[in-house]
C-alpha cells in the first residue's frame, strides 16, 4: 500500500496565476474569486468543505455544503440533534477547509459559528429539496438504528408531514455563519514553493501575511 500511494500522481494540475501583492483587503473576497475559478475550471462539487469541530479533546470533522459566503461569514446549515449541532452548541469554534485540486488551490477557515436570523435559517430550509427536507423532519440524524424499516417508517411520516405543511421548519434547524479569524489561501507548485497567504482579523480589518510554504 506505502508504494501503490508513493506512486500515485500529485500536484498535477495547471494552477492559475497568482500574486499575493495584489490580493484584496478582505479575505471574503478573494474566496469569492477563487470560488469562481473552480466553478469555472468544472471542479466537482467545488462548495463541498470540510467542517471541523470540536468534541471535547477531539475535533470531528464531516463534509457540509456551502450555502452563502457574505459580510457576515461562510455559511452552512445543521440539524441541532445531529454530532455535528451538538458539537457546535457546546463549542463553536469551527474550522473550515476547501480543496480544489484541479487547480491546485485550498483554503482554510478559523473562526466562531454564530447563529443566523430565524429568517435565514427558515430560507434555507425551504430551498433544500423535498428529499432533503423529509430527511431532516425524521429529527434523527446521527442516532443508531437495527432496520432500515425503521427509517422507511419515519420517512414515510415525515413525508406526509411535509404534505399537510410544506412550509413547515424544523425547531432543530440551524443555519450558522462563520465569522473567521484567520483565513489562509494555499496555491500548489509541482517544485513545492506553494504560496501561502494568511489573513488575520484585527477588529474589522484584516492583516496578511506570507508563509513559508
Amino acid at each position: 500500500m506505502r508504494e501503490l500511494l508513493r506512486g500515485l500522481p500529485v500536484l498535477v494540475c495547471a494552477a492559475p496565476e497568482f500574486d499575493p501583492a495584489r490580493a484584496p483587503a478582505d479575505p471574503v473576497a478573494l474566496f469569492v474569486e477563487w470560488l469562481l475559478r473552480a466553478i469555472d475550471a468544472g471542479v466537482t462539487e467545488p462548495h463541498a468543505m470540510t467542517v471541523s469541530t470540536v468534541s471535547g479533546s477531539r475535533p470531528s470533522a464531516r463534509v457540509l455544503i456551502l450555502k452563502d459566503v457574505d459580510s457576515a461569514g461562510w455559511h452552512f446549515a445543521v440539524s441541532s440533534v445531529s454530532r455535528k449541532g451538538a458539537e457546535l452548541a457546546r463549542n463553536p469554534a469551527v474550522a473550515l477547509t476547501f480543496y480544489w485540486p484541479a487547480v491546485g488551490r485550498q483554503v482554510r477557515i478559523e473562526g466562531i459559528a454564530l447563529a443566523d436570523p430565524p429568517q435565514v435559517t427558515a430560507e434555507d430550509f425551504l430551498t433544500r429539496s423535498p428529499g432533503a427536507r423529509t430527511m431532516a423532519l425524521t429529527g434523527r440524524q446521527s442516532e443508531p438504528y437495527g432496520d432500515p424499516a425503521e427509517v422507511t417508517e419515519a420517512l414515510a411520516k415525515a413525508r406526509l408531514e411535509l404534505e399537510r405543511s410544506p412550509t413547515l421548519v424544523p425547531a432543530d434547524w440551524v443555519s450558522y455563519a462563520v465569522r473567521a479569524d484567520t483565513v489562509e489561501f494555499w496555491q500548489s507548485d509541482p517544485d513545492r514553493r506553494h504560496r501561502r497567504l494568511r489573513y488575520e482579523r484585527d477588529g474589522e480589518a484584516w492583516s496578511a501575511t506570507l508563509l513559508w510554504p
